[in-house]
């Protein structure tokens, strides 16, 4: 006899069959329990419901989710180009779009990480999935009166994916453990470089379809609403800590502050945000720019003109956003292939790992500003092999957190490093490309060639941003195995009984 959670007797299963409830524990010796009848057909449904909420398929769900959050961040970028031109906004003004989405999101991080620690995760990532899908939408018929409002609108976006991405991850670190959940957080993280490429591809798409760049802003609320009921419905609540102490039930008494404070303290956690805010910088600043460079190079080169009239040419964001996604997944698989190997040599695999991939990208990155003068392939394969290895680091930095913060602080800790990644990275990045590049092109504004080697010089900030993020990956290794050791010895005494727990600050 098998029984839901609800107290239903399933059809179909027989008299020997041991009894699962929705919280995965077993009990016998149900079969007398005169509590037990028949399911009703409400209640059927509710029950194969409850069944196809397996760690697995949440996972997938959650992955979704992610790839739509980065889809509709980087659709804007896609199509940058056309909105300069309708709103008629210099290359600073186009870099605040991107600025202001992420101060929004990281200003919404560490109180969307204070709700996921205390309250039912799902339901505020469905309503945040909801609320930008909806915003998005209303954005793209903004008249061209009003560019102050579609800046408005990308900030209310950024408060609405701020909820995802500082939640989802600790579901999945509740649902999988060890080698499994760096798997699954390497395919739910595998999103960004993913859903950023499919935004490129989807805006650029859109707008070549309808020959109307709004339409770009069009299409990925409808998915989105999508995950959001998928999440709702088939996405569980684990207990916070079940996969780390699968047989004890983990309490927490720390407050706010004290959750701070021991976050704080904790080395690897604050070098690895660091370095986190490095490779932030980076991304934001080439997924809003690097299409637009490789266009000013083409017209520098006399292999396309400058964009007149809309809709302006796609095909740098097409090619972009294809190489965005591929070394996306190359990098993941390799991170994680890369990590459980050395893992064997080393127990600071992780740290490592992510150190050399960035010193390693930091090269490429820079031949991108040697050679796009000259060859537009050369700089395509610079981006390629400079992208792969700074994806690399992805899901590592998320397994890192997951093994040296406790379970009952990492929405707090993930929204933290949110915060801190974007305010040190991405929310400034794009605006102060852009404003360099501006300010360069004062003398020459009417020179093309100027155009592209004013951009390119603004680029060229990021390298040394990513070799900076490579040493605080190098520095987060000495400390690493202390902290993950500590984190282990406070879970444990998290699981004891009441009246043997003793938390320390």
């Amino acid at each position: 006899m098998c029984v839901e959670s609800d107290g239903c007797e399933i059809e179909g299963c027989s008299s020997s069959d041991e009894v699962h409830t929705l919280s995965r524990s077993m009990s016998t010796n149900l079969k007398s329990n005169p509590d037990l009848h028949p399911c009703k057909p409400g209640q059927k449904f509710r029950a194969a419901l409850l069944r196809c909420r397996s760690p697995t398929a949440a996972a997938g769900i959650l992955s979704f989710g992610n790839v739509l959050n980065y889809m509709d961040r980087y659709t804007v970028a896609g199509v940058l180009l056309d909105i300069q031109r309708h709103f008629s906004v210099s290359d600073s003004g186009a870099g605040l779009l991107q600025t202001v989405f992420i101060c929004s999101f990281m200003v919404a991080a560490p109180i969307f990480g204070y709700l996921g620690d205390r309250f039912n995760r799902k339901v505020i990532l469905s309503c945040g999935i909801f609320f930008w899908s909806a915003v998005t939408l209303l954005s793209s018929f903004i008249t061209k009166e009003y560019y102050w409002l579609f800046v408005l609108s990308r900030g209310l976006v950024g408060i609405g994916e701020s909820s995802y991405s500082s939640i989802s991850p600790t579901i999945i670190g509740d649902l999988f453990t060890n080698n499994s959940r760096t798997i699954m957080l390497s395919v739910f993280y595998l999103a960004i470089p993913l859903g950023s490429g499919l935004g490129y591809i989807l805006g650029s798409s859109a707008k070549d379809a309808a020959g109307d760049w709004h339409w770009a802003l069009r299409v990925s609320p409808v998915l989105g609403m999508t995950a959001g009921a998928l999440i709702f419905l088939f996405v569980p609540e684990p207990k916070r800590g079940s996969a780390d102490q699968p047989g004890g039930r983990l309490r927490t008494r720390t407050s706010w502050v004290c959750d701070m404070k021991a976050l704080g303290k904790n080395r690897s956690y604050v070098f690895s945000s660091l370095a986190s805010s490095a490779v932030s910088f980076a991304t934001g600043a080439f997924g809003i720019w690097i299409p637009q460079y490789l266009f000013r190079a083409q017209v520098v080169q006399k292999t396309a003109h400058s964009c007149t009239e809309q809709p302006c040419s796609s095909k740098d964001s097409l090619i972009f956003g294809a190489i965005t996604c591929v070394t996306g997944l190359l990098g993941v698989v390799i991170g994680a292939a890369t990590t459980r190997f050395c893992r064997q040599k080393t127990e600071r695999a992780d740290p490592l790992v992510c150190a050399v991939s960035m010193l390693g990208s930091a090269i490429f990155v820079c031949l991108i500003f040697v050679v796009a003068k000259m060859s537009i392939v050369g700089a395509y394969i610079c981006i390629f092999i400079g992208e792969t290895l700074l994806f690399l680091n992805w899901a590592i930095t998320a397994d890192i957190l997951m093994y040296v913060v406790i379970p009952t602080r990492r929405a707090t800790a993930v929204a933290f490093q949110s915060f801190t990644s974007h305010l040190l990275g991405d929310a400034g990045s794009p605006y102060l490309i852009g404003l360099i590049s501006d300010a360069l092109q004062e003398s020459y504004a009417t020179s093309v060639l100027w155009q592209f080697l004013s951009l390119g010089y603004a680029l060229m900030l990021c390298p040394f941003v990513i070799v900076l993020g490579g040493m605080f990956f190098l520095i987060t290794a000495l400390f690493f195995l202390d902290d993950r050791d500590k984190a282990e010895k406070h879970t444990n005494q998290l699981s004891r009984p009441p009246s043997t727990v003793k938390v320390t600050k």
